[in-house]
């Protein structure tokens, strides 16, 4: 993996791997946006609804990226691991996915791909390099939950390293619906410890089997990032 910053306050380490360029959302990446954020399939498992015009893609850059690269420091700094990526293939300079790593707590890690390039390992080639390199500046740790609906980016997380802790419920707004999440987590500092906030949040959590048994716990369950 390479790295390079571009000089500037809002500088996002570009990173690189053998078939891909990650590198911040622009505003000409308006239209790739779009398709990837207005995939109704995709939105499936996202906390927001799917995007619709072209100004609605607008909006979402200007309120998720642009203001976010902006308040970054004008380097990268150990301590601080929150990253937003566009997912690039190296032969063309347009978004066909975005890697995001939360900055609270939880060092949450969320994903998404549009469906034609699926199957293809693009999305553990893209997340396992935020991973190498967060970890670089100190990251201890990583989580990253799924509904149980959604088994593949389960997959995706084992790849990467991670592996299961426990399920809980969440009422998940703005689409106000229950969801049971599997909980993955990966620590970088050596440690054995799990990150509970979910479970402490959640009046129903547990812990189960495989993936193929998540629906028949203690309580008939019913996701976050993909």
């Amino acid at each position: 993996m390479f790295t390079e910053g571009t000089g500037k306050k809002s500088d996002h380490p570009i990173l690189t791997t053998r078939r891909l360029v990650l590198r911040p959302f622009e505003k000409k990446d308006l239209n790739a946006i779009l398709m990837i954020f207005g995939d109704e399939e995709l939105n499936t498992f996202l906390p927001w609804f799917p995007l619709k015009t072209m100004e609605d893609a607008r909006q979402f850059f200007l309120e998720r990226y642009e203001r976010f690269y902006h308040d970054l420091p004008e380097s990268p700094q150990k301590g601080s691991w929150e990253f937003r990526y566009a997912v690039c293939r190296r032969e063309e300079d347009i978004p066909i996915g975005y890697v995001h790593l939360g900055g609270d707590d939880s060092h949450d890690l969320g994903y998404g791909l549009k469906r034609e390039f699926r199957g293809q390992g693009f999305m553990t080639e893209a997340a396992g390099a935020v991973l190498d390199y967060a970890g670089d500046l100190g990251l201890p740790f990583v989580t990253a939950t799924h509904d149980v609906k959604n088994p593949k980016s389960g997959r995706v997380m084992e790849r990467l390293g991670l592996t299961y802790r426990y399920s809980y419920e969440e009422f998940w707004q703005p689409k106000g619906f229950l969801v049971t999440f599997r909980m993955y987590q990966k620590n970088f500092d050596g440690s054995d410890g799990t990150f509970m906030g979910y479970w402490e949040q959640s009046k129903v959590h547990f812990v189960s089997g495989p993936q193929s048994e998540e629906l028949c716990p203690d309580k008939e369950p019913t996701n976050r990032g993909v």
